[in-house]
Formats: C-alpha cells, sequence, structure tokens
C-alpha cells in the first residue's frame, strides 16, 4: 500500500493529566501518563486492532482521536491534515469523517429519546448529511443497514436488547457517512453469541462501504476475527505492532504472549504454547516503573537474570538490570512492520 491509502496517523501522541491535593490551595503533586508517545497507522478499508488491559490507555487515545479530549502533545493526522488543534466549527466538520462506537450500549444512548430521535440527532447537527424532508427516510434506511426492523423507530432504548442497542449505537455513528470508525470494546458488554453477530455487521459494513476501523478490545481472541493489524499497548505505551499473523504466530514481547496465554482454547490438549499468567496488577499511570514500564510482571525478566549481577524487584525477583533502566524502544523482528519493545524480544518469540 501507498502513502495515500493512510486515512489516519498519529504521531507520539501523549496525554497527562495533573493530580492536585490540598483543601485550600491545590498543588500538583503527580502527572497521570494516560497515553505516552503512541505512534498509529489506519489504512482505508483496513481494521487495526488495539489491545491491552483496561488502564491502559486505549480509550484516552479514542478520546483524542474524535475530540472529546485534547493531547498534550503530539499530532493527528486525518489525510495527511493535523487536526489535533481544531476550533468548534471545525472539530464539528470532523466528526463528519470519524465516528465512535461506544462500548456500553446500556450507558450511551439517551433513554428518553427515541431510536428515530438517537440516529437522526446527527442530522439536526449535520443539516448537509441529508437532503431537506429525507430525515425520516434516511433514519428508516441505517434501521434496515443495521438489521433493526425500521417500524421500531418511536421506540426507545429499554425496548431493546444489548445487541440490539448496539446496533442503534453502529447506525447513529453511521448517519454523516464517516470514513473511519473508531469502535472502544464495543461487544465486551454482550454475550458471546451477539458478539459474533455485531462483529459479523461490522465487516459486512466495511465491505460495502469501505470504512476504517480502529478496533479497541482486551480481548485478542476478538480482535483475530476483525482486525488486519495488531497494536498492544501497556501502560500508556505501544509494546508490540505488527499485522495480525506476525503477532498471533510470532508474539515477541511477553506482554503480547501472556494476553495470547489467556485466549480460551476449546480443546486444551491442543494448546502448543505454555500458560503464561500475570503476576499482579497494572502499576499507576502515575507512578510507572523506571525502564521497562513491564518489567514489575515480566515473568520471561527472572528467567534471563544472572544471580550475581543483576538487581531484584519489589516481589524478589531477579531481573536483568536493562530492564529495571532503560526504556526499551520498538525496534524490527521478523520483518520491518513487525515491531516490539522488549531488550530480549527473540527470547520472548522461542518461549
Amino acid at each position: 500500500m501507498t502513502d495515500t491509502d493512510v486515512v489516519l496517523e498519529v504521531r507520539d501522541l501523549a496525554k497527562t493529566y495533573p493530580v492536585r491535593r490540598g483543601v485550600v490551595v491545590k498543588r500538583e503533586v503527580a502527572t497521570v501518563r494516560a497515553v505516552d508517545g503512541v505512534s498509529l497507522t489506519l489504512r482505508r478499508g483496513r481494521t487495526l486492532g488495539l489491545v491491552g488491559e483496561s488502564g491502559s490507555g486505549k480509550s484516552t487515545l479514542a478520546k483524542m482521536l474524535v475530540g472529546i479530549e485534547k493531547p498534550s502533545r503530539g499530532e493527528i493526522l486525518v489525510d495527511g491534515v493535523d487536526v489535533t488543534d481544531l476550533g468548534r466549527a471545525d472539530r464539528r466538520r470532523l466528526r463528519g469523517t470519524i465516528q465512535m462506537v461506544f462500548q456500553d450500549p446500556y450507558t450511551s444512548l439517551n433513554p428518553r429519546m427515541s431510536v428515530g430521535e438517537i440516529v437522526g440527532e446527527a442530522f439536526a447537527i449535520h443539516p448537509g448529511a441529508v437532503p431537506p424532508g429525507g430525515r425520516d427516510k434516511a433514519v428508516h434506511e441505517l434501521l434496515d443497514r443495521v438489521g433493526l426492523n425500521p417500524d421500531h423507530v418511536s421506540r426507545y432504548p429499554h425496548q431493546f436488547s444489548g445487541g440490539q442497542r448496539q446496533r442503534i449505537g453502529i447506525a447513529r455513528a453511521l448517519a454523516v457517512s464517516p470514513r473511519i470508525l473508531i469502535c472502544d470494546e464495543p461487544v465486551s458488554a454482550l454475550d458471546v453469541s451477539i458478539q459474533g453477530q455485531v462483529i459479523n455487521l461490522l465487516e459486512e459494513l466495511q465491505d460495502d462501504l469501505g470504512l476504517s476501523y480502529l478496533f479497541i478490545a482486551h480481548d485478542l481472541s476478538v480482535v483475530r476475527h476483525i482486525a488486519d493489524e495488531v497494536a498492544v499497548m501497556y501502560l500508556g505505551r505501544l509494546v508490540e505492532t505488527g499485522q495480525d499473523a506476525e503477532v498471533y504466530d510470532h508474539a515477541s514481547h511477553p506482554y503480547t504472549r501472556a494476553l495470547m496465554s489467556a485466549v480460551p482454547v476449546p480443546d486444551p490438549t491442543r494448546r502448543d504454547r505454555p500458560e503464561i499468567v500475570l503476576e499482579g496488577d497494572m502499576p499507576s499511570p502515575s507512578k510507572p516503573p523506571s525502564g521497562c514500564h513491564f518489567h514489575t510482571r515480566c515473568w520471561l525478566a527472572p528467567t534471563l537474570a544472572d544471580a550475581v549481577t543483576d538487581e531484584t524487584r519489589p516481589d524478589g525477583a531477579r531481573v536483568p538490570s536493562v530492564c529495571r533502566h532503560d526504556s526499551p524502544k520498538l525496534a524490527p523482528q521478523e520483518s520491518p512492520d513487525h515491531l516490539a519493545a522488549c531488550h530480549f524480544a527473540s527470547d520472548a518469540a522461542r518461549r
């Protein structure tokens, strides 16, 4: 693919929040680094899956892309144009290009509005999206496109199931004919069988409309069904990126390997890799570990440490000094497009 296929590019994007304390005078006592220098590329008609545990910064990144949050640093380019510091009018026009499908279909829809009002609200904000007098017809067509009965246009969200509500959310996002959808864990609140139906719908819409997706999830098995490329995020940073087959078949970061190990296998006897259990919780983004952010939970580092020359982490395990003091950069692995940020990526890939 050429550079003209790039519809969305993120360069060194960061978002920090000050932590203030005090009764009378609020003093800044710490800084939360929710997103810390992330760079991504999304291509036309493709799906980039963004994976990581809760608290890794995925949703904050999504909010910056649609203009809900303002970046502290970095650039967001849509079709090569920097949209980071748009004014209100320009931000509204941007939302005609980028829309968001939210995680929870139960809380992302206004319970006091009918389905027709929810889906048609976009036409009031963007009056040029439909011809005069064509609003009702457009709403009916959108409901039909996402697999809902257009005759239910006057019903309210509580009269629909969770999967149907998410379809309403997708219809609302499609109302202004966007080219990019930011899907923030759109199936995590749904039953497994319904998840498959919603993912199939998204794939059909992508084929029909040429949409590009940033699909955010914490479950690698879900992402595998829809993503062309995968990016793995930990504590605000990317730790591995690549084509889906490269990441799934040749994972080179210990964190990615641990996430893959958590994917259920129908027949345990067919599991071809050892089970990896991550110990402890993700560190606070206000006090990230020095060096490699993952070293405090890394299962690989203790197996590589020298009992004499290396250092002990808080849980008593020995880890290589380089892991505790030097932050690894994303570096090519088996191909130029497969990157991992680990000092011992080749060791992780062989385990």
